[in-house]
Formats: C-alpha cells, structure tokens, sequence
C-alpha cells in the first residue's frame, strides 16, 4: 500500500498551506481509495456554492483518474440545514447514478464566515488489473 497527498495542478488550489487535498491510498492491484478534503467555493447563494464545490471536487477526481461516480461516500456541512432541499437538487445535477452513502450535518460556521456549505468525498478507482 502507498500513501499520496496531492493538491493537483490540474484543480482549484487549497484555500491555505496547511492541508492536503487529496489523500490517495493505493493498494498493490492498482485501485486506490480517494480521500478529498473539506470543499468551500465561492458563490452568493447556497447553489452557486454547491455547484463550485461539486466542480472542484470533479477536477480533483479526474486528476487522480476518477470520476464523480466513483465516489462511495459523501459528507456535507450546511450552515442552514432548511436549504437542504436546495443543496440536494445540486447534489442530482451531479451525482446522476447511484448514490453514494452520506452524511449531512449543520454546523453553527464554517472555517470562512461567507462559507455555507463544505463538502468531503471518499472515491474508490478500480485497479487497472
């Protein structure tokens, strides 16, 4: 198994110096398993927002040789847990396949007071055998 943090040149930069983007973890048959930081973009509105992250998270995916339908798991962060419903007709917009398991979850602030909702992934890539 090897273990690679990235923050991809191909994708929006980190927000500071002090994290990863992506973790991957690659297992000798060649799949690995896709750890993505928490996702913040800017936007007015929770769906600017959300359309940003999902974007971001894309390019972060496809650096790695992935796709938005490779993703497992989700966990969502919403300032205002009423605009779920807005959050989730995004989320669609996106993940067009089977969904993956998820957690959402209010929080009283993010990291960025303008910040409404962050969002984490975990991908699993197949192995090239």
């Amino acid at each position: 198994m090897q273990i690679t943090l990235d923050d991809p040149a191909s994708a929006p930069g980190p927000l500071s110096p002090y994290y990863s983007q992506v973790a991957r973890v690659e297992h000798a048959d060649g799949s690995a398993l896709l750890f993505l930081s928490g996702q913040i973009a800017e936007g007015a509105t929770l769906t600017e927002q959300s359309r940003g992250v999902f974007e971001t998270i894309d390019a972060l995916l496809k650096a790695h040789g992935a796709t938005l339908a490779d993703i497992i798991n989700i966990r969502t962060y919403l300032t205002d847990i009423t605009a779920l419903a807005e959050y989730g007709a995004v989320r669609r917009e996106f993940l067009t396949g089977t969904p993956p398991t998820s957690m959402t979850f209010e929080v009283s602030r993010l990291f960025r007071a303008e910040a409404l909702i962050e969002v984490e992934v975990v991908a699993a890539v197949p192995g090239t055998e």
